[in-house]
């Protein structure tokens, strides 16, 4: 037998963000339906340690079975080493036989697919005549969040904000945005926003958001995974990619609930469930949405089942026998 390898460009290649949103789509509804087995991720974090390894498995039963493991190591100093800050690989195994089929560089999957499935909750959650976008972050996620959010949203002004102000120059030079001075110049009167930050803290404060924003957040680091304020968590209606990691992982949720500012029964649905009319999405153009992000292993699955396909059509990546 022979494992298909599949380095970093060849994925940024084969996963094209258009293709990678329907595919995020059609794996939230898999989700939504039961059709995938997906257990809370298990991370590993020596003592003392800012670092951790994740490892996320999934398998899709029926007429096509197929296992997946995602085993990603966050180093959150990366970016000051011009890395991105999740290394790894995402390998496919035959739902049927156990064997291994292919092994995929993990960095570009995450980066696509965790962008691609902020565009399905914005296609589904923000106003129809949103027009400005405002992001929090200027490194890997922030610059997938402007391409995929452009293909659903028409933007007419984009403004980034980064604690380093050279990195969200670059990004606002680099896709015809603004880059802008505090975080609060970014975020008041936007329709949309986005924070994909490495912050322990909050970044977003509910006093900047406008009647009928939608936010999505997709940053801080774990284990707190917090980016946003009580009050935006409360005042919301607070959607994400599955419940169970939102209770499990999100702190920001998690906050709120501990403070008594919301009940359990505050996650109005996970986007899954409103692409299968489950669950409502915004049902007011002056309510505040929030899809709190965490990332699943069904969307690491899907996404590079996607590319093995096309990288299997196009005569991709490099065969190695095992």
């Amino acid at each position: 037998m022979t494992i298909l390898v599949l380095n970093q460009q060849e994925v940024e290649q084969l996963l094209d963000m258009r293709g990678c949103i329907e595919a995020m789509a059609e794996a939230l509804v898999s989700l939504a339906r039961g059709e995938v087995h997906v257990p809370l991720r298990t991370v590993v974090r020596p003592a003392g340690e800012d670092t951790f390894i994740g490892l996320m498995p999934a398998h899709r039963g029926g007429g096509a079975p197929l296992y997946s493991l995602k085993t990603v190591c966050v180093f959150p100093d990366n970016p000051t080493r011009g890395l991105d800050a999740h290394q790894g690989t995402v390998t496919l195994f035959d739902g049927e036989t156990g064997q291994t089929r292919a092994v995929l560089n993990a960095s570009a999957i995450t980066a696509i697919r965790t962008a691609a499935v902020s565009a399905v909750a914005t296609r589904l959650l923000a106003r129809s005549d949103a027009r400005t976008l405002g992001i929090l972050g200027a490194g890997v996620q922030a610059r997938s969040h402007l391409e995929a959010l452009r293909l659903v949203r028409d933007f007419a002004d984009t403004r980034i904000f980064s604690p380093t102000a050279a990195h969200a120059e670059a990004l606002a030079t680099e896709s015809g945005a603004t880059a802008v001075g505090t975080a609060e110049e970014a975020v008041r009167g936007a329709d949309v926003v986005v924070t994909a930050t490495s912050s322990v803290e909050p970044v977003l404060r509910r006093e900047w958001l406008g009647a009928g924003t939608h936010v999505n957040v997709v940053g801080g680091r774990p284990p707190t995974m917090r980016e946003l304020d009580v009050a935006t968590v409360a005042d919301s209606s607070f959607y994400v990619d599955r419940r169970e990691s939102a209770e499990n992982e999100a702190f920001d949720y998690r906050d709120a609930l501990e403070a008594g500012a919301i009940g359990r029964d505050h996650i109005r649905g996970e986007i899954g469930e409103i692409l299968t009319g489950s669950v409502p999405g915004r049902t007011d153009p002056e309510e505040l949405t929030v899809f709190r992000s965490l990332g699943l292993a069904v969307e690491d699955l899907a996404a590079a089942e996607y590319v093995v396909r096309r990288a299997r059509e196009q005569g991709v990546g490099v065969e190695v026998p095992f």
